[in-house]
């Protein structure tokens, strides 16, 4: 049985936050990790990240990736585009499809259950698909509640829902860096009643833009208080703001996170959010050897292979594992690497 892990008060959170040694948070973090997950396995997963648009109404300042209606460069993929994505993830022994795009103004229900039944019938995979924003914007421009929209796209073949989108669950933040996206209630909403569903989800933080230290409390507090409800997160993905390309590259308020801050912030995830199981490292924007030395302050798992990767890379960021380098990091770290699937369910 895990050794039961502390709660932390929102006034400790801010005393760790202004705590300059990151030695003694990242001890702390391990602690934690330690006794959620005393056998030493650090774990991962091989899928595909597919956007299957880059069409996006939206047009959020941190965004480097998608185009407004209308652009040259926007597509949508055709079935036969998918359909190739998908066999080779599967060739190289992908299990999941994170499947996610930006919000198209003329896409509505159908083309989602459509493109869930499409895969289905062709392919026996998980598909971990479709962020809280993009369900708010299928169910507002279908004329249909959350609820309705999540019970819908879960009968075509959703099977997990991902936690982006997120960014910062504080609106003042999202009015800044995301003012037409949804609001936090609005995001919490989508998650609530996929947990009612028995869809598991996860949950992620995008931090180093224009957020407060207590911005970063909120969010916290707000993610365990949903999960005390619902047991419904299986995870937790902190990852760093790339701000190349975007609209707030030169914004005079950025605050740009580096590997010390990512430590610190990842190290401070595990120990505030006591009820989440899993804590991933993003080596997608950190790269292996930071991704690695995570494992010690907090991490448990090294997330995906990433066959494909679409939105960092905009921004200018281009780290690439392939599955046998993050087995090595994870052994040269101490830990026993295992493949997953989606519910983090060991599958070697």
């Amino acid at each position: 049985m895990p050794t039961a892990v502390p709660r932390r008060s929102a006034d400790e959170l801010r005393e760790l936050l202004a705590e300059p040694d990151l030695v003694r948070l990242g001890r702390l973090a391990d602690e934690v990790r330690a006794a959620l997950h005393p056998e030493g396995i650090v774990s991962y997963v091989v899928d595909r990240n597919i956007n299957y648009t880059n069409i996006c109404v939206s047009q959020c300042r941190f965004c480097a990736f998608c185009r407004p209606p209308g652009h040259p460069e926007g597509y949508v993929l055709s079935r036969d585009e998918l359909a190739q994505k998908i066999e080779e993830t599967v060739e190289v022994g992908g299990t999941q499809i994170l499947l996610q795009g930006g919000l198209h103004p003329d896409l509505k229900l159908d083309f989602y259950t459509d493109l869930l039944r499409f895969i289905k019938s062709h392919f026996e995979i998980h598909l971990h698909a479709f962020s809280p924003p993009e369900i708010v914007h299928i169910a507002r421009i279908s004329d249909l509640s959350i609820g309705d929209c999540l019970k819908q796209l879960r009968a075509a073949g959703l099977d997990t829902i991902p936690g982006g989108g997120a960014e910062v669950l504080s609106d003042r933040v999202r009015r800044l860096v995301s003012p037409r996206k949804c609001t936090t209630a609005e995001w919490l909403q989508v998650m609530r009643e996929a947990h009612r569903l028995g869809l598991r989800t996860t949950a992620t933080m995008m931090f180093g833009h224009l957020e407060s230290d207590e911005d970063l409390i909120a969010h916290w507090l707000a993610i365990r208080d949903l999960q005390d409800e619902t047991g419904g997160f299986t995870a937790f993905i902190p990852w760093t703001f790339q701000p190349k390309n975007t609209q707030l590259e030169s914004h005079p308020g950025l605050r740009p996170r580096g590997g010390y801050s990512y430590l610190k912030i990842l190290a401070l995830s595990r120990v505030a959010l006591d009820n989440i199981p899993n804590v991933q490292a993003s080596w997608v924007t950190q790269g292996g050897k930071i991704a690695q030395v995570a494992l010690r302050f907090g991490a448990n798992d090294m997330g995906s292979t990433m066959i494909e990767e679409n939105v960092v890379r905009a921004a200018g960021v281009t780290y690439r594992l392939p599955r046998e380098q993050i087995a090595r990091l994870i052994e040269d770290a101490g830990f026993k690497p295992r493949r997953r699937n989606c519910y983090y369910e060991y599958i070697d």
